[in-house]
């Protein structure tokens, strides 16, 4: 058992307190709903989640972090493209094209964990307008035979 510092105040206080004793500030949330931990989690850990799991096919990923990630790489690609095309430079290009080679693996990888939250089997990425639609359902609720519900904990 040992010391941390409060997240408000920065005072010392023992690890297990629920409440810090000088400013009053909660300290441990053991059991929050699912509402209080998504407002915790941000865009970039979401959209960092895919790369954190680089090549892992197995389990199941939330609509927020194929989304997210997406639209991350999205805009990440534009704002290169844009520079590039702004500078005349092929070497920002180039940059674009490792990107897109270097997250091509995690795209795929969090696209199969998506269709794995919904219940189908990840060839469903290879039908194009088929897959658009079932990356847009909700999850699952509960487990499936692709794991535990990562939006329902139970």
């Amino acid at each position: 058992m040992g010391m941390v510092f409060c997240r408000a105040c920065g005072k010392e206080l023992h690890e297990t307190a629920p409440a810090c004793p000088h400013c009053g500030a909660l300290q441990m949330i053991p059991h929050a709903p699912v509402a209080a931990q998504e407002s915790a989690d941000g865009f970039f850990a979401y959209a960092f989640e895919p790369l954190k799991k680089y090549a892992n096919f197995k389990g199941r990923a939330r609509r927020k972090e194929y989304w997210y990630f997406f639209l991350f790489l999205l805009a990440l690609n534009f704002v290169i493209g844009f520079m590039s095309g702004l500078l005349n430079s092929s070497g920002l290009y180039m940059l674009t094209v490792l990107i897109t080679f270097g997250t091509l693996i995690p795209s795929i990888a969090v696209g199969v964990r998506r269709m794995h939250d919904i219940d189908r089997s990840g060839w469903w990425l290879l039908l194009p307008i088929v897959n658009l639609i079932f990356i847009c359902q909700d999850s699952h609720q509960g487990d499936n035979r692709f794991g535990a519900s990562p939006k329902y904990p139970q």
